[in-house]
This record gives C-alpha cells, structure tokens and sequence, in this order.
C-alpha cells in the first residue's frame, strides 16, 4: 500500500529498442503525443491538468545532473536520489543519505561523512534509528557550491559534484564502502572535523584520527603531509588531485585500510544467475589505481548477504541500522541462495469445499461494480489483483465460465489502461525518463513514488492473462505495454536510454525503496515490501508465461533477495537486527536510518502487521521461512491490539497460516461470516488459501524445485509437491531433496514425490528414542547397517559459534512421543579432524513438535576443540548448551533434528555413521 507518505511516480519509455533489452520490439517516437506500443499506447505529455514532479512548494523541478550525466536515466527511489531530485526549494544539496556503514549529507563546502553507533528510539518507542550525524566534512579550501548535482552513478554507488567557479570536488560513496573517494582541483585537501580530533597515527600523508569515538584514516597523494589546526585538517595534492578516507573498525585495522587507499571506485556490478533451486549473485566493485597497482578494496556486508556467501570475511565488523556487517578483503564477493518460489495459486486440495468456493466466486464475478469504483493507479491495481488471485482457483475447481468472465474484466481494464486518450493512460516524462499513471495517486506523479507497488498489479494481473490467452500477450497485442511497466520499475537493462537499471530495487540494499525523491531526514523509507515482493512475483510468472526465461530469472532473483531483507529487516526473525530496545518484533516501514513500528497513515496494530503481508499471492509462500518470527508477529499484533484482528482479520489470517494452519481455519471457521474483506481480497481467494494450507500443511522452506514457479508443502511429516508448467511439453520438477514430479503442459501438478531420499510419507521409527546417524542425512532408530563417515565442512577460516555454517544434517521425521519429566537431549558422537588442531565440531538439536515445518525448541550445545590425535574423538552433550530457545512439548507428528558444523578453522573433517558410537537421545518416551 503507501509506502512513502507521498509516491513518487514513474514514466515510461519512448520506445527504445525494446529487442535489445530483451523486453519485446521497439515502437518508433510519435510525433503527436501518442507513442504506440503493440496494441496498445502511452501518452508523451501529461494529460491537461495534471502534475509530474515538483518540489514540495508545488514548483516543476527536473533532475540535478551535471552535464556528463545529463542524458543518463537518473535512479530515482534509490537511497541517494535527493542528490539529484530537489523536493525542497530551499536545499539545493542533499539530505541525509545512508550508505551503511557511512552516512552522508552534501552542504555547500563538501561532503559531511558520519557513522552512527548508538540508536535512538524515539516516537514513544514506536520508532529507532542510527540518525546521520556528521563527524566531519570532505571539502577543499575555500569550497562554497551553490548545490550539488549527481556526476555519475552505478549499481550501488554515486559520484556527487561539486563546483564554485574556482574549485571543483567530485566524491564517490556507496554502500557497504567504509572508503570516500574523492577528486578536487582549485584547493587543498580540507576535512573538517566536528570537534577537535584525536591523533592516533601520524605517517605524514596519512593521518589517523578519532572523532566523536569513531576512528578514521585520511589518505593524500604519497609526498604530501597533513596538518591539523584545531577542527581543521588539510593538505596539499602535490599536483595531484586526489585524497580518500575510511572508517576503521579499529586502530589495527590502519596497514591494511592503507593498503587500498588509493585503489579507488569507480563503479559496480550485479549479476545474477538462477540454477536448479539456487540463486546465484555476485557483487563486484571496479578499481583504477591511482598510485602502484593495487586494485581490491574493502567491502562491508549486510547480514542477509554474509548469512549466504562462503567467501572469506575478515573479524572485522561495523554497526549499521541493519545489524552487524561484516567486513571482506576484496572487490567481489557471491550470495547463493535457495530459490524462493512462486505459484499462480495454491493447488488443488480435498480440503475446499467446491460448492461454498463457487458460491463465493459467483459474488464476486456477479458483483454489479467488480472494480469498486476504483480509478487511480493504486486502487485500479489492487481491484486488478484481487480479480487475478480468482482466476486459477475458478480454474482449478472447473468453474470455466466464471474464469472467462474474470478475465475478460482484466483484459477490459488493463486495455483502457493501456491506450492513450482516454480517462486513465500512462505518460512518460522524458526529464525524469519514467513512465506515469493517470489518475495518479499517493504522489506517483508529484513525488515518483510507489511505482514499483501501483505497477505490481498490473503486471501480476497480465501474467495470469497470459497464462490463459498467449495471444493477448503477445508483443504485437497487449505484450509490448506490460513490458514497458517492467522498463520503467525493474529494467533489467543498464544500456536502456528510456529507463533506469532497477529504478527502485536497491540491489546491494537487497529490497527497494518507496520514495522518488529520498527527501527525509531519515533517508529513503519502504513501507509495503509486500507489495514490492508482488511485482517480483509477477515477473516470475509473466517471464514464465510468455516464455522470457531472463525476466523470471530476474524476478527469482530480485523475490530471493528482498525475502531475505524481509526476514532480516521487517521481521528481524533472527531477533539480531532490532535494538533491544526497541521492544517490537516486527516493523511497518524500514528507513535508511531504521525502522518504524507504523504506517503512513494509520497507527492501527493491524495495518502495521499487515501492510507487509498484502496482496497475499501464490508469490507470498517466502514469508512461511521464518515461521518463528510469523507466529510473533501475530502474537504481538493481538497484545497491541487488546485481541484478534477486526478490520484486516483476512490479511492476518492467511498470514498465520503460513506458519500455523490449524489456528488459521480456526479463526476463519469462527469469524468468516461476519466480516468485510479487505479491499485486495475476497472470501472467494481468503477461503480457498486457509482450507487449502489446513489440508496440506504449511509451505516447507527446506525444500525447493528447479524450477521458479514450484513449492512445497508439508504436514505431519508429510511432504505434498506442487508445481506449474508454463511450457508446451510435459516436464519433471526435480526438488532439493531429491523428490521428482511429473507435470504435464500448461498445467498444475501435487504429489507425494517420487525418488530422492527417505519418503516423507513412511512412518518415523516405531520404538525407542535413541537415533543413529545414518549416512544421507537421516536419523533412524535401526540397529543395522554398515558403518561409515560424513564430511563436516571447513568453517573457511571464519569463527561460526553458535551459528550453523555449512551443518551436516541429519532428520527423522513423523515422530510421535510424550515429553518425559526431567530428561534431557543427549548425544555421542565420534569426530575426527586428522591431523589439524581445533576444528571446534558444534551440534544444535531441533525439535518441530508438529511437523509444521516451524522447529519450537532449539538447543545448541558448545563445541568440542578436536586435537590432533590418532582416531575418532568423543564429542558429548556434556560440554554443555550455549543457547536455548523455546519451550518442549510433546511430539505429535514431530520432526527432529541434528546438526554438526565446524565452528572454526580452515579444513574439513568428519563424524561417524551407522554406529553406536553416533547417537542421539531425546528426551521423550
């Protein structure tokens, strides 16, 4: 919904070759202001009486760029953008930007740099932030700009520009980059300092000092020297007109900072690549030296990109509104990442009632004004997706006839949409290269806002035409105008003349931004990642449906990543995120300096849960990953709202179900006949998704098929298979844990799975609760079988204690006990690490007591230092437990368990199987 109290709009394209960005043929510039696009067609000028962005006094304003930048698309609704968008007539620099670990504000003499390291909590508690506040200044002696234009910009970083006539100053920042790069001519080297520096290390052109506690490392050209008066530092460049600067981790961080001092940035790189199950990413700074050949640098990582990479890290580490980042020796580094996947809708199940589903369909396609009345772009969308969510489940049922009339609704709306000249078009602007629509809403138009959110619904919505009339589709129909909806809000492309690279998704950020313009104190805000996450899923589905195999991959990427930022971020599911503070466990807006316990326009605890849930979709299934933090969440949203939800009870409802179906259908059966759903939804689409997840079971994260457009779903310990072919010909789905499906052309297929390992529907063991490890991951309680070892992967040099890096896992499922009094988990297990000393193997023991996927009680136990000893070497669970969370209980259905990892060093070594010296015992009779 509204993400940035004000949206900025986005524009579309006058037709650039749309072949060559891989989004359809291109359509030549009309003169008139007409331009076509297939069937279809936008406007090149605004409808009469309508605005595109301004300033907040209601002037015009167009992009602040130098001239070497002038004819690039310009990112909007990116974490830097008021360096470029002026939204306020009287700043005509920037305000506060949040590159993480530095933050940044432009002013008339140079760049203000700070790093904040003690959160706020301020809006009686309801919001914290690391709020920028400057520890010095980058400039040049005598530097006084008038403003500050954007010189040049790549995946995540920027170049600002200053100049005043005499002295120019470029600097270029980014995320994740403790290093300011920086390029003046006209003056020396100045930083001002906000109180007078600490000296810690003086080496001539470079200089360490401290500054309000934090400790940075200035760096001039080598001959040079600085000197400190007071607050004032300067130096001269020797002829030279470059300088830098870093924040240290620490003082012993200085020689190697030293190292790439003059290795400077000039750009960065994403690329991407989805494989099987896995999502691939790597991120990758470009370098020129300005003095030797050093060409690495320092990067800083967010947690939901170093929880997935097995690259090298350094023990250094900075704070950030984030949690921790962790600090990497290199120019590169790479993210894999189980791929999350999305279905057109959930499949069929013998727990819906077909004649109470038709009954509700028939409401709905019968309604007298389907669409509500809805005109602006927001609100058109959301009537478009809440008929598009209906489509397949009519389908699925052999309700053909109420299908059809679904879709010639969509195909009806979309198609006014999607010709020029009428009540509702789409305008490009060709200053800010963005794609608008009119009526526009939430300041889509004034502001660039929300783009990303309003469009998610249209392309979701054409993706579901798709799959039932290719034709309509096509690039010479309807085709060519939903792709210029994805230029101008996710352009794959960095050559596109019409439209930035992935205008509001800030790749290394790993989610998008809301605001056009970035004009907060706080920096960039999102406030509905839901609503992102659903034009992520529409790309999958509409790649998928029209056979565009590099649009579903972009969009498996761009759903990977941001479920990720969603987990870590918005619902801290690893309670590692939010200060503690802060005292909520889930927030309704991040900004760039934290986050938000609420909404843009209401402080109801329904709305702020909520609002990160809809539109709740075949692309909503990534949320049941951390099934933990979904059950707080909800628990949290009844303490502050004296009780169950009232007014979004349908939103909370499906969302409860991802983690706990059974308590889901029984807020449905007890509340579902007296209420109005929300404005996205219908009882049609609500029941259809609780009685479908009470049937199945709840979406297993564990497990994921080849394919985007797959899911698994699991209850009692028993696994259902679901996956859609978009294709012409019959395929098998091969998942994770090696389970295959037969899925015939263009359909939907479930099953129980064939092959692969342990099936999920054999009874757990029958007696006893005493488990062998048995070699390919299972924990069985027979006595035979042969002996054998597993490897326990390197934990690559890093200390992993107390998180899982690489585990060796073993499982039983389908376990049935009652919890005895005063009994304890146990093991023995026989490790062995060779010749190399103090591997440190670790265990955790995870008990899901109802196989809903969600593990109630985790116990992680120390580990065990391995010498350099012939043989095996006992680890037990005597060393003792490190952390404990939740409560136990008795297992009805259950899933237990192990995993062994390496804890530190840098070699492999392994345990033992198939023996009684490779035990677990729980707790239970």
């Amino acid at each position: 919904m509204r993400a940035s109290l004000l949206r900025p709009a986005a524009a579309m394209a006058l037709t650039l070759a749309l072949a060559a960005v891989g989004l359809g043929p291109a359509a030549s510039p009309a003169v008139a202001a007409t331009v076509p696009a297939g069937a279809g067609s936008y406007s090149d000028a605004r409808p009469a009486g309508t605005s595109g962005p301004t300033t907040n006094t209601g002037a015009p304003v167009t992009p602040k760029l130098t001239a070497a930048a002038r004819n690039k698309p310009v990112p909007t609704n990116d974490w830097w953008s008021s360096l470029a968008y002026q939204r306020y007539g009287d700043n005509p620099y920037s305000t506060p930007m949040y590159g993480h670990p530095l933050t940044y504000q432009a002013t008339a003499g140079g760049l203000e740099v700070g790093y904040p390291t003690t959160p706020a909590i301020v809006g009686d508690g309801r919001q914290y932030e690391y709020a920028h506040r400057a520890d010095l200044t980058v400039g040049l002696s005598g530097l006084q700009s008038p403003d500050t234009k954007a010189d040049d910009w790549s995946d995540w970083t920027v170049t600002p520009y200053w100049s005043d006539g005499t002295r120019t100053l470029r600097t270029t920042i980014g995320h994740g980059m403790p290093f300011v790069y920086a390029k003046g001519s006209g003056g020396d080297a100045r930083i001002t300092t906000a109180g007078t520096p600490t000296v810690f290390a003086d080496n001539g052109n470079v200089l360490g000092i401290t500054v309000a506690g934090h400790h940075y490392a200035l760096f001039a050209p080598t001959g040079s020297d600085w000197s400190v008066s007071g607050t004032a530092i300067t130096a001269g460049l020797g002829g030279k007109d470059y300088f830098s600067l870093a924040v240290l981790p620490s003082t012993d961080a200085l020689a190697t900072y030293r190292k790439y001092a003059f290795s400077f940035v000039t750009g960065s790189t994403v690329s991407w690549a989805s494989t099987g199950s896995t999502v691939r990413a790597t991120y990758t700074l470009t370098t020129e030296a300005k003095e030797g050949t050093e060409r690495g640098t320092i990067q800083a990582l967010y947690r939901h990109q170093w929880l997935h990479t097995t690259d090298a890290l350094t023990s250094w580490t900075y704070v950030s509104p984030r949690g921790t980042m962790k600090v990497r020796e290199s120019a590169s580094f790479t993210t894999n990442q189980q791929s999350a996947g999305v279905l057109p809708a959930l499949p069929a199940s013998a727990g819906v009632d077909k004649a109470r589903l038709t009954g509700y369909l028939n409401e709905v396609a019968n309604a007298s004004d389907p669409f509500s009345g809805a005109a602006d772009t927001y609100w058109t969308g959301k009537a478009l997706g809440r008929l598009a969510q209906l489509v397949p489940v009519a389908d699925q049922i052999g309700q053909t006839a109420v299908r059809d009339k679904l879709l010639g609704l969509m195909k009806g709306r979309l198609q006014e949409w999607f010709t020029a000249g009428g009540a509702s078009e789409f305008s490009y602007d060709k200053d800010w290269k963005t794609l608008t629509g009119y009526p526009a809403s939430y300041g889509s138009d004034t502001e660039l806002n929300d783009h990303h959110f309003h469009y998610s619904y249209y392309v979701y919505a054409a993706a579901v035409i798709a799959q039932y009339d290719q034709a309509w589709a096509a690039d010479s129909a309807w085709g060519t105008m939903v792709k210029t909806l994805v230029r101008d809000t996710a352009n794959p492309s960095r050559t596109d003349s019409a439209f930035p690279f992935l205008r509001g998704f800030d790749v290394y950020a790993g989610h998008s931004w809301a605001s056009g313009h970035q004009g907060f104190a706080a920096g960039n805000n999102q406030e509905s990642s839901s609503e992102s996450v659903n034009l992520s899923a529409g790309l999958v589905l509409w790649g998928a449906a029209t056979g565009d195999t590099a649009l579903r991959d972009l969009g498996s990427y761009l759903l990977t990543t941001e479920s990720e930022a969603i987990t870590q971020y918005w619902f801290d599911a690893d309670q590692q995120v939010f200060p503690g503070a802060f005292g909520h466990d889930t927030v309704g807006m991040v900004w760039g300096s934290g986050g938000a316990y609420s909404t843009w326009w209401t402080a109801n605890p329904e709305e702020i849960h909520g609002i990160n849930v809809l539109p709740v979709t075949g692309g909503s299934l990534h949320l049941a990953r951390a099934k933990a933090a979904v059950k707080r969440n909800i628990a949290e949203m009844e303490r502050e709202n004296g009780g169950p939800a009232v007014e979004w009870r349908d939103i909370l409802w499906e969302f409860e179900s991802l983690a706990d179906p059974a308590a889901a259908e029984a807020k449905w059966d007890a509340g579902n006949g007296g209420y109005t759903p929300e404005q996205g939804e219908s009882k049609a689409h609500t029941y259809h998704w609780i009685a479908t997840l009470d049937s199945l079971g709840a979406p297993d994260a564990a497990v994921s098929g080849d394919i985007p457009t797959s899911a698994v779903f699991t209850k009692n310990g028993v696994r259902t298979y679901a996956a859609h072919n978009y294709g012409s010909t019959a395929r098998t789905v091969t998942f994770s844990d090696g389970k295959t499906l037969a899925v015939p052309a263009r359909s939907t297929a479930t099953g129980t799975g064939a092959g692969g390992g342990p099936d999920p529907e054999e009874p757990g063991p029958s007696t006893g609760n005493t488990f062998r490890l048995k070699s390919g991951g299972t924990l069985t309680t027979a006595t035979d079988g042969a002996a054998g070892a597993d490897t326990v992967a390197s934990a690559d040099g890093i200390n992993r204690d107390g998180t899982p890096y690489r585990p060796t896992v073993y499982e039983a499922r389908n376990v049935t006990g009652t919890l005895s009094s005063g009994a304890a988990t146990s093991f023995r297990l026989r490790v062995d690490a060779g010749t190399v000393v103090g591997l440190a193997p670790q265990v955790r023991v995870s008990y899901d007591l109802t196989g809903n996927g969600s593990f109630d009680r985790v116990e992680t136990f120390r580990y065990f230092a391995t010498d350099p000893v012939a043989g095996w070497e006992e680890y037990t669970q005597a060393v003792g437990t490190k952390a404990v969370t939740g409560s136990p209980g008795n297992l009805a259905g259950g899933t237990v368990r192990l995993e062994i990892w390496n804890a530190l060093g840098s070699a492999a070594s392994r345990v033992q199987t198939g023996t009684e010296a490779a035990v677990l015992t729980i707790p239970y009779a």
